[in-house]
């Protein structure tokens, strides 16, 4: 499949796009929910010092939400919303 093709196969309309990247972004928040909680039990109290004495914390908080919030998972999302625009305009 050619790259032209693929782009014109996932493209969806900006609002639509806008709410999948929402969804994205809410999932990866529900997954990495321990991580996050881990975070701010290590945050609270602190101000500057949180940059250092939380640099783990806040590194693998990042690693979980990258797995979640990354171009590859946007672009699958986006073909699934596809297939089943199409499957509902094909019924």
């Amino acid at each position: 499949m050619g790259i032209i093709q693929e782009a014109r196969e996932n493209h969806v309309k900006k609002k639509v796009e806008e709410a999948l990247r929402s969804k994205m972004k809410e999932k990866a928040l529900k997954e990495c929910d321990h991580l996050a909680s881990k975070y701010a039990e290590c945050a609270m109290g602190r101000t500057i010092s949180v940059v250092w004495k939380c640099r783990k914390q806040a590194k693998e908080l990042n690693t979980c939400l990258h797995q979640f919030t990354n171009d590859a998972v946007l672009e699958e999302m986006k073909r699934d919303y596809m297939l089943k625009e199409h499957a509902k305009g094909s019924s």
